[in-house]
C-alpha cells in the first residue's frame, strides 16, 4: 500500500463512521414515530439537525433506502414507507412460515445449548429493559431473538429471506408500539420459547411460536386505541 493510500484510509473510516451513526438516529427516529410512516425527509433540515454537511447525510439515507426503512422516488425525494393492514398481515404471514421452518430445523438438533444460552440473554435484556419501560430497546431485542433462532437453522437462504424482511418488520414495530406497551406478557413469552427448545418439545414449541404472533391487525388495533388516548390526554391537558 502507497504512503498516499494509508493517509486517506482514515478519513474513509471516519466518514463511514459519521453517516452511519447519522444513520442510526434516522432509524430510530424512524422506529419511535418521530418520523412518521409516509413523512418526507429532507436532507438539508437532517443536516441541520446533526450539525453536519449535507454528503453523511446523503450516505446516511442511501443506507437506509436499501435497507427498505426509507423508500426513494424520482422527482419527489425520500420517504418513510407507508403500510397498510393488508401489508402488515403479509409481512407477519411470510415471518411466520420462516420462522417455524427454522423451529423445526432447530429442534432436530441434538445440542441446541449454545441457541438457548444466547436466547435466554437476550430475554434477561428485555427483562431490564421492561424495568425501565424501554419500548423500543425491547423492540430491538425481540428482532434480535428471532433473528438468532432463524439462524440457528444454519441456512444461507433463509437467513438471507428473513434479512428481507427485517426492514419492513421495523416498520410494523412503529406502527405496532402501543400494542408492545400493553403487552406485559411479551417478555414471559420469549422465555418460553426458549424453554421448549431447551427441552427439546417439539410441538408446543411450533405451537407457542403460533401463539406468539398472534394477530398483528388486532394489536395494531390497540396500538391505534393508545395513541389516540395519548393524543386527548395530551389535548386536555
Amino acid at each position: 500500500m502507497s504512503a498516499g493510500a494509508e493517509k486517506r484510509a482514515p478519513k474513509r473510516l471516519v466518514r463511514t463512521t459519521l453517516s452511519g451513526q447519522i444513520a442510526e438516529g434516522i432509524r430510530a427516529s424512524i422506529l419511535d414515530g418521530t418520523f412518521a410512516l409516509g413523512s418526507q425527509l429532507n436532507e438539508m433540515e437532517l443536516a441541520s439537525t446533526f450539525g453536519v454537511s449535507r454528503g453523511p447525510v446523503r450516505e446516511a439515507l442511501q443506507r437506509l433506502i436499501q435497507e427498505g426503512l426509507l423508500r426513494s422516488e424520482p422527482h419527489r425525494g425520500v420517504f418513510v414507507p407507508e403500510l397498510s393492514p393488508a401489508d402488515l398481515l403479509d409481512i407477519y404471514f411470510v415471518r411466520r412460515s420462516l420462522e417455524l421452518v427454522a423451529m423445526r430445523r432447530i429442534m432436530e438438533k441434538q445440542d441446541r445449548r449454545a441457541v438457548v444460552a444466547d436466547l435466554s440473554a437476550i430475554t434477561e435484556q428485555m427483562k431490564d429493559a421492561l424495568k425501565r419501560e424501554d419500548w423500543l430497546r425491547i423492540a430491538d431485542l425481540d428482532m434480535q431473538f428471532h433473528r438468532r433462532m432463524v439462524d440457528e437453522a444454519r441456512s444461507d437462504r433463509l437467513s438471507r429471506s428473513f434479512a428481507t424482511l427485517q426492514a419492513e418488520t421495523r416498520l410494523c414495530l412503529q406502527m405496532l408500539m402501543g400494542g408492545y406497551k400493553e403487552n406485559a406478557l411479551l417478555v414471559e413469552e420469549h422465555e418460553c420459547l426458549a424453554r421448549l427448545i431447551d427441552e427439546g418439545k417439539v410441538d408446543p414449541a411450533l405451537a407457542e411460536l403460533e401463539r406468539h404472533f398472534g394477530d398483528p391487525v388486532r394489536t395494531l388495533e390497540r396500538a391505534n386505541a393508545l395513541r389516540n388516548k395519548e393524543k386527548l390526554d395530551a389535548e386536555a391537558a
